[in-house]
């Protein structure tokens, strides 16, 4: 019996989404067909089949979110004739745990102490008793939930074993919500006891450790885990929660907003799960609310001179198979602007508490899909032209709505902008792209009157710039002398193709 596991689709990308499987159990498989579409960070790819054979058994459902090197299904490479199923043995024994343990040969004892851990740290759902003797399939994103939501409901079970069980590669087994709280506690997970299968640590257990009762988590942490650990959508009607305490002196938490559907409305309601590019972009925009502290600094730009230059050389860049936006001279202008400021084009290590300062300037673009936001990042900025920009402006928009964004294409901006007047907004308060440090938003450009430097009322071409960033890393003066840098380049274009880069 072969375990898939989920790759390492892309650098820094710790866990995927299974939107949709592709084959069915029992279905004969051949050698790299496609088996599932999986997400990572609004990526979506086929997983291809590692072997030939019969799939057995899918450990991941549909739109479970499962760790990197985590198990999501079991081939049977003889074709499933007289193969012992350790998964099925477990099951069984979960079931009657008043049995005698069922003697499996030793190829399906392995595999069956790699299956109860990888099937936790997968999030599959399966049904059992709900006590820590029988929770060997229950999910970990079902468990963190509980976690989360109940606030003090369900108390940390004891630890299952005095050692430490550790993976081959040498890494302490735990979930990967505990091991995003273990980060941010900087807590060493080989000094907790996991209470999960196989002494699996779960972030009940980190919250102990730390001497934490799961009702007074600090509210970073507590937001933290429902980050790492998004809970599925049900399909019913939630049942009301209980009633949460009032926060106690100090600000301590409360549990999350229950919704409820108004008495009589119910057949009005449509319940759609929270999956796929609308699940990643939720994430990602918690963890932008959650970790940085967002300012706005506000500013208007005169694009006249920009509008005449572009006329100029629009057919030059038809004539070069290019089509020119506003949006390649703005990101010149921006990575210049980035050149003097260096504090806008920043990073918080959270990890080691270190600004990382850096020398390159990738601006990511966001760009609305039919599915959702996304961004895609233009790398180094600095050494390409306006045409090559206008060229790659046009490339990734394109692709990003028709989904064929690679990975590494959506990651690495050192910097974001976002056109909110592609669309006729006329002001917008942009979400940092965590971890960049900022973020620019560009607005409709709006012919207005303006008195001019000679005391004339003349009709410009107006845009207004809004400016969010992270308080902890840019101070307001440095934000609005960067919003200055930009303004006189994108009023001056000529001063701007003559920045040194």
């Amino acid at each position: 019996m072969k375990e898939v596991l989920l790759p390492e689709l892309a650098e820094s990308v710790v866990e995927g989404e299974i939107l949709k499987w592709l084959v069915q159990e029992g279905d004969t498989i051949a050698l790299e067909q496609p088996l599932c579409e999986v997400m990572t960070d609004k990526v979506t790819v086929e997983l291809p089949s590692p072997v030939a054979g019969v799939l057995s058994k899918r450990l991941a459902g549909e739109g479970d979110v499962v760790a990197v090197h985590a198990a999501i299904a079991l081939i049977d490479e003889t074709g499933g004739a007289g193969t012992v199923s350790a998964t099925q043995a477990i099951q069984d024994s979960a079931a009657n745990p008043g049995a005698a343990e069922p003697q499996l040969p030793a190829q399906a004892q392995e595999e069956r102490e790699q299956v109860g851990g990888s099937i936790v740290e997968a999030g599959h759902l399966q049904k059992g008793a709900d006590d820590d003797s029988t929770s060997l399939f229950k999910a970990f994103s079902s468990d963190e939930k509980v976690q989360v939501q109940g606030l003090g409901a369900r108390q940390p079970a004891a630890p299952a074993t005095p050692a430490q069980p550790t993976r081959a590669d040498g890494r302490v087994l735990a979930v990967p919500a505990a091991r995003q709280l273990a980060r941010e506690l900087n807590l060493d997970l080989t000094q907790v006891r996991g209470s999960g299968p196989n002494g699996r640590i779960r972030v009940s257990d980190v919250l102990a450790h730390q001497g934490i009762n799961q009702g007074q988590a600090a509210p970073m942490q507590t937001a933290a885990v429902q980050t790492a650990a998004p809970a599925q959508a049900p399909a019913q009607a939630a049942q009301p929660a209980p009633a949460a305490k009032a926060p106690a002196a100090g600000g301590m938490p409360v549990a999350p907003v229950q919704y409820r559907t108004p008495k009589g409305y119910e057949h009005l309601e449509d319940r759609v799960p929270l999956r796929g590019m609308r699940r990643a972009i939720s994430n990602q925009m918690q963890a932008s609310h959650l970790y940085t502290v967002r300012t706005l600094t506000v500013d208007e730009v005169n694009l006249s001179k920009l509008v005449e230059f572009r006329a100029r050389v629009k057919d030059d860049a038809a004539a070069a198979g290019v089509k020119l936006s506003y949006l390649p001279f703005i990101f010149k202008a921006v990575a210049a602007a980035l050149r003097k400021f260096p504090s806008l084009n920043t990073s918080f290590d959270e990890a080691t508490q270190e600004i990382v300062q850096k020398r390159y300037y990738n601006i990511g673009m966001a760009v609305a899909t039919d599915a959702g936001l996304t961004v895609p990042v233009l790398k180094d900025v600095n050494h390409k032209s306006v045409f090559d920009l206008a060229r790659e402006v046009s490339d990734l928009a394109a692709r990003a709505q028709g989904g064929k964004l690679q990975a590494d294409e959506l990651a690495g901006s050192t910097f974001s902008v976002t056109n909110i007047g592609s669309i006729g907004a006329l002001f917008s308060f942009p979400i940092i792209n965590v971890p960049d440090a900022a973020i620019l938003g560009i607005h409709s450009i709006q012919k207005r009157p303006i008195v001019d430097e000679y005391d004339n009322i003349v009709v410009a071409h107006m845009m207004y710039l809004s400016l969010s960033f992270d308080h902890r890393l840019v101070d307001g003066a440095e934000a609005a002398r960067f919003c200055k840098e930009v303004i006189r380049l994108l009023e001056n274009p000529d001063r701007l193709m003559l920045e040194a880069m």
